[in-house]
Parts: C-alpha cells; structure tokens; sequence
C-alpha cells in the first residue's frame, strides 16, 4: 500500500499546484525586478507567459537566490525559462491542457504516446528546446540558451542542473 500512499501525495500535491497556479500574482516589486534582470527581447517573453508560468519562474528563480546562487546568466535562464510552453503565436497553453500533461507525466509510455498525437501536449513535452529557440531569437547569451535547452534533459550538467534543481523544487 506504500504506492497508493505515494499517489495520493501525488495528487494532492498537483491539486495544491492547480490552486496555486489559478492564484498567482506577480507583485510590482517583482515585475521590477524582472525588467531590471532581463534585456527587453527577454523581457517580453517573461510578459507573454501567463501569470501561473510568471510565478513560477519568479519562484524557480528565488530558490537560486536563496541557495546563494548568484550567477546572472543562470538567475536569467531562470526568469524565462518555461517561455516555451506558448505556442508559435505566442499563446500560452490552456491551464487545463496543462494539467493533463503533468498528471500523464506520471504514466511515461502513456506521455510520449499523447507527445506523439496531441499538440498541446507536444508543445508541453518540447517546451525546453522550444524555450531555447526562443532564447536564441531574442538575442540571449549562447549560456542562456543552452541552460534552457537542456535543464530537463536526464542528466543535466553545470548552470542546467542548478536550474532543474531549483524547478525540481516547484
């Protein structure tokens, strides 16, 4: 019965994440903050992405500040990171689709298979090299785009690794 306690902390906690996700706020101080960290083309990636994806890369970012990281490239990557997840026409994926995609994480096969077929789930699944493309586009440092394009690969080296630590934690 361990594995069903697991599930249930599962779920309770993508159910804390979706309360979460649907309060987020970004505080001015924040918004500030941002504007003074990242370069206007970045800038408007971190504008683009809905309040949910705001707040949470403030957080990812917070928890590298508060871990004493204090490197501008990676305090950077961490803003935008998720920017990605919007699609070719800068829309942001649909809370629910994203909901979805996160709870079939948790069924790997079932997750590529719905990668494969569903675009908004592609888009999910795709969201780290998409992010960096989109990095690149906006004129960011090459070490911005690689930290981005390879945070979530499985075994992520220097600035990538700190930054799916710090997402990990989120």
């Amino acid at each position: 019965m361990a594995g069903h306690t697991n599930l249930r902390g599962g779920w309770a906690y993508r159910v804390r994440q979706f309360i979460a996700a649907v309060r987020a706020r970004v505080s001015d101080t924040e918004r500030a903050m941002v504007a003074a960290t990242l370069t206007p083309a970045e800038l408007r990636l971190f504008a683009a992405m809905p309040p949910y994806d705001q707040r949470h890369c403030l957080d990812v970012h917070h928890t590298l500040v508060a871990a004493g990281h204090r490197d501008p490239l990676l305090l950077r990557a961490a803003l935008f990171h998720d920017c990605g997840k919007l699609d070719d026409d800068g829309r942001p994926m649909p809370i629910g689709w994203y909901v979805a995609a996160t709870l079939l994480k948790r069924a790997p096969a079932l997750y590529l298979v719905a990668a494969r077929i569903c675009p908004p789930v592609r888009r999910y699944a795709e969201h780290a090299w998409r992010g960096a493309r989109m990095a690149a586009q906006a004129g960011s440092p090459p070490e911005i785009v690689a930290i981005i394009r390879h945070y979530h690969d499985p075994t992520p080296g220097g600035r990538a690794a700190l930054l799916k630590w710090a997402d990990e934690q989120h």
